[in-house]
């Protein structure tokens, strides 16, 4: 706030441009970022990018028994299934890594961390 009580919108304005362009670099930075999921001690690895798309899948010949395919199917879905969830929380802990330090500024847009006090705007008093 600028002396007197008033608010620097100007201000308010420049560091939301800011917080915006450093989300922008983020998100592409995540897009570009391919993470790994295992399972079965490496026998399964998914691949993929850091929007969450699976862009590859490799399965090692040692998961594929001959003599039993239909426990076999089960198996490789089994541990595919599980790959992928790996893949997935690498791919939270990422964008947390990534974007939560931008979320953490979100309430000091008023520079007096936290939203200015705002007569009627129920919410958005301090």
């Amino acid at each position: 706030m600028e002396p007197g009580g008033q608010l620097n919108f100007q201000n308010m304005l420049e560091q939301a441009q800011r917080m915006q362009e450093q989300i922008m670099a983020a998100q592409e930075a995540l897009a570009e970022t391919e993470v790994t999921g295992t399972s079965g001690g490496g026998l399964v690895t998914v691949t993929a990018n850091g929007q969450g798309e699976i862009i590859g899948l490799v399965i090692d010949p040692k998961a594929i028994d001959s003599g039993d395919p239909a426990e076999t199917a089960e198996t490789v879905a089994d541990l595919v299934l599980a790959a992928i969830r790996d893949a997935a929380s690498r791919i939270q802990e990422l964008m947390e890594e990534k974007m939560g330090p931008l979320a953490g500024g979100l309430g000091d847009l008023g520079g007096q961390g936290g939203f200015p006090e705002i007569p009627g705007f129920p919410g958005l008093q301090g």
